[in-house]
């Protein structure tokens, strides 16, 4: 078990998100780095489908209630086991009576902070996310507050691995060491996130001065961005003529324009419908950049295809698998 010692740290619980009820009306949540989720759930030996504390603000500190294995991924983050330095995307074992301490990254903006089997919530729709909007799922559908007390699922009293691996440890090379970037034109300034996009129902519809700013300018992400979307301040993309458009289906990733100009980018908090014009669409496989773009930071697109996505997503299931397996070479029996 762990007690959260911090106050106001927006952290939730967020498992990889609510799959199957948009038609219902209900959001995926989930993790906003679904990559960081998946990296620390291999390297703790956890199921697939386990979830994590997800950490947007810095610092975060927690105790550990037991002994028990964790391991941060996501956003660049110091921290420290006491006094000792914890590595990033690294197993670590911490005894009870440790304070955890994660401080403020260098780079990213969200961490995950994972532990041995998972943090143990109830399942409410087939997940354990926190959705904020309706306030369910997660730790009783909200943001972690001080002296909350959570526990792990694969906690067991003098279980584990041996204790010469426990002061070993071991861990991955971080994704954006082993994936190869998206590359932009003109190229990016240094700070910017670069993600691909795929054009959209209503792209053109908007005029060439726009199209031409939407894939040269850099973005800004606003301080009203946060897990519902990105507000992105920049040119104003101005339509043709006016549109006019139905409420209907979107996902995450989702590139709408409202009347503004201005645009805004639907993230896992969203809602499952919605009725301003689509530009585009973030690629699946680059969420986890978009996830990791910092407040007043820069979003540059780069248009894709649609078998260039598949590709993209084919060669990020690609790193998972090679961790996986470095994982079971080093843990052989995964508990």
């Amino acid at each position: 078990m762990i007690e959260v010692l911090s106050s106001s740290a927006l952290a939730t619980v967020q498992d990889h998100g609510r799959e199957g009820y948009l038609r219902y009306g209900v959001g995926t949540a989930g993790a906003m780095d679904r990559l960081a989720l998946a990296v620390g759930n291999l390297l703790l030996g956890n199921p697939d489908d386990a979830a994590a504390i997800e950490i947007p603000m810095f610092p975060f500190r927690i105790r550990f209630l037991d002994d028990l294995d964790f391991a941060i991924t996501g956003a660049d983050c110091t921290a420290r086991l006491g006094d000792k330095d914890v590595l990033p995307w690294w197993t670590t074992h911490a005894q009870k009576g440790d304070v955890l301490t994660i401080g403020v990254p260098a780079n990213g903006t969200r961490c995950y902070l994972s532990l041995a089997g998972g943090v143990d919530v109830p399942v409410v729709l087939g997940s354990r996310s926190t959705q904020l909007r309706g306030q369910f799922g997660g730790y009783e559908g909200r943001q972690l507050h001080k002296g909350d007390v959570l526990k792990a699922i694969g906690f067991k009293p003098g279980g584990g691995r041996d204790a010469a691996a426990r002061r070993a440890g071991f861990g991955m090379v971080p994704p954006e060491h082993a994936l190869p970037a998206p590359v932009a034109t003109p190229c990016a300034e240094a700070g910017e996130t670069v993600v691909r996009v795929l054009t959209a129902a209503e792209y053109d519809c908007y005029a060439p001065k726009s199209i031409e700013a939407f894939w040269s300018e850099g973005w800004k992400v606003t301080p009203q961005s946060d897990r519902y979307g990105y507000r992105l301040e920049g040119p104003t993309l101005t339509p043709t003529h006016h549109i006019e458009k139905r409420s209907h289906g979107i996902v995450p990733g989702v590139i709408q324009v409202p009347h503004n100009g201005q645009p805004i980018i639907q993230l896992r908090d969203a809602q499952p419908s919605g009725g301003y014009p689509k530009i585009g669409t973030v690629i699946e496989a680059d969420l986890w950049r978009l996830a990791q773009a910092r407040i007043g930071t820069k979003i540059r697109f780069v248009r894709t295809t649609y078998p260039d996505a598949v590709a993209a997503l084919e060669e990020l299931d690609g790193y998972l698998e090679r961790v996986r397996h470095l994982v079971d070479l080093v843990r052989p029996s995964r508990h």
